[in-house]
């Protein structure tokens, strides 16, 4: 008999064929007695075929046929074929990640594991610069590793690119006119702002959205590491895109599930997945509202807890949302040609798909309009993602050197501190509080906008120009 214990799911399961065969077809015996591998701890649900190479190797250690003084000193991830022949494995650089933040916390316990897992993820894990990373292709392989008898038998540690590609985006300069809307999604990369872009078909919302990760801050070594560990657990990590924004545009048939995450073992959704990148959801107001309404939690904590009977988990959801949506259901109102039929009731209606409180936490608020076929025809090509990147970069510099953070993410007292405008400007934000009904945390995110305004000027104080021009950016819906 061959049982495994520790709530396995059906994949975890069928590990004992697969480790069966690869152990016969590897020469190895299989011990003629009763076998049960005990996964712990007991209550945690293990689910993946990560564990067939750690079951082998147990079953040689235990049997006699392997010598077992030093399995403890490495770590294992591997799925074997029936052949013994190791499959590549979801998660690798999350996993690195986990182990070699536990090696940190205690050095003194137990020196660092070297990790041993399938050749296919092998440069995947050696982002993490200090673990050790031992790949291997067979149960053979890592078997002569352990008997060998001097190094040149032992597997080598791989070492990770030492050139990747630079990132690569969609280009700004393929855009013609919107001056405004490049003006806004500029603030926008510049402060860590989410935007809302509210226009007819083929206003070019879409080719706006696109192009927006290549105007960003260039990802540091932390934040791309973070991001692809988020994506390797998802089983989406691709090295061509290391350093490289992530860009996740869901469609909008999407459920809450697959927004935020879930599943009876929790899995990272969309909002993780974008995770130090862009979300960019187009056509915003056909989500339902339910769907909607769950990003307002991590919009503001930039993380999502989700909660099941048997486990709970906490995935990062630092994103910028890029939303863009017609103002009405047919998306010719306001429109210079008239087409639009519907009434202002049915307008409101259609707007009121997105809920106060969360339209509340979208800091920017654009109105897109259509260029005409004649001002397409005589445009010249915009400013390239270079240009605009580097006066982007300027501007986030100087807030870290202020504020150590994107102004997006000031909070209380840093609002009062950094984002406090001249008197001018403060009977203007005060004027336009009354008149658009605006509420208090309308009031600090436009105080934020105009802060990020300023930096891109690259002046210190908040003046009445900057907070006219964040109003500009938060007009909301217009309806009339």
């Amino acid at each position: 008999m061959f049982t495994i214990v520790g709530l396995p799911e059906a994949e975890v399961k069928e590990a004992r064929d697969r480790v069966r065969a690869a152990l016969q077809n590897a020469r190895f015996e299989v011990p003629a007695r009763r076998i049960t591998v005990n996964l712990a701890p007991a209550d945690l649900p293990k689910e993946s075929g990560r564990f067939d190479l750690a079951i082998a190797l147990g079953i040689l250690a235990a049997s006699g046929q392997l010598p077992a003084d030093r399995l403890d000193d490495y770590e294992y991830a591997g799925e074997l074929s029936l052949s013994g022949q190791l499959l590549p494995v979801r998660g690798a650089l999350a996993m690195t990640c986990a182990m070699h933040g536990t090696n940190r916390a205690d050095p003194a316990e137990r020196p660092p594991r070297a990790f041993i897992l399938p050749q296919a993820n092998a440069d995947e894990a050696a982002l993490v610069a200090e673990a050790t990373i031992l790949p291997a292709s067979s149960l053979l392989e890592v078997c002569a590793h352990f008997t060998a008898r001097d190094d040149s038998q032992r597997l080598p540690r791989h070492h990770a690119r030492q050139a990747l590609a630079a990132p690569v985006y969609p280009d700004f300069s393929d855009i013609k006119g919107q001056l405004q809307a490049r003006r806004a999604m500029e603030v926008a990369a510049a402060g860590n702002h989410s935007i809302l872009l509210v226009g007819p078909p083929g206003a070019g919302k879409s080719m706006l959205a696109m192009r927006f990760p290549g105007i960003l801050p260039p990802m540091t070594g932390e934040q791309a590491l973070e991001s692809a560990a988020v994506q390797s657990l998802g089983g989406s990590f691709d090295m061509a895109r290391w350093k490289q924004r992530p860009y996740r545009a869901p469609h909008h048939t999407a459920s809450a599930v697959a927004l935020v995450g879930g599943g009876g073992t929790p899995r990272p959704g969309e909002i993780s997945l974008a995770h130090h990148g862009v979300l960019f959801l187009d056509e915003i107001a056909e989500y339902p509202r339910s769907v909607l309404d769950v990003l307002r939690q991590p919009m503001e904590s930039g993380r999502i807890s989700i909660s099941r009977a048997a486990r709970q988990a906490e995935f990062p959801a630092r994103f910028q949302l890029v939303a863009a949506m017609n103002p009405c259901t047919c998306g010719w109102h306001g429109h210079s040609s008239g087409k639009c039929r519907c009434t202002a009731e049915q307008v409101r209606r259609y707007q009121d798909r997105l809920s106060g409180p969360l339209l509340d936490r979208i800091d920017m608020q654009l109105q897109v309009a259509a260029l005409t076929p004649a001002e397409l025809a005589t445009q010249a090509p915009g400013e390239s993602s270079a240009s605009i990147a580097a006066r982007v970069a300027a501007a986030f510099d100087r807030q870290l050197a202020r504020q150590g953070k994107p102004n997006s993410l000031l909070a209380g007292r840093e609002i009062d501190l950094h984002c406090q405008p001249d008197a001018p400007g403060e009977q203007l934000l005060q004027a336009a509080m009354v008149r658009l009904d605006w509420s208090a945390r309308a009031y600090h995110r436009v105080l934020k906008l105009a802060r990020t305004i300023t930096d891109l000027e690259g002046v210190a104080r908040v003046e009445k120009r900057h907070v006219a021009e964040a109003i500009q950016c938060r007009r909301g819906l217009v309806t009339s």
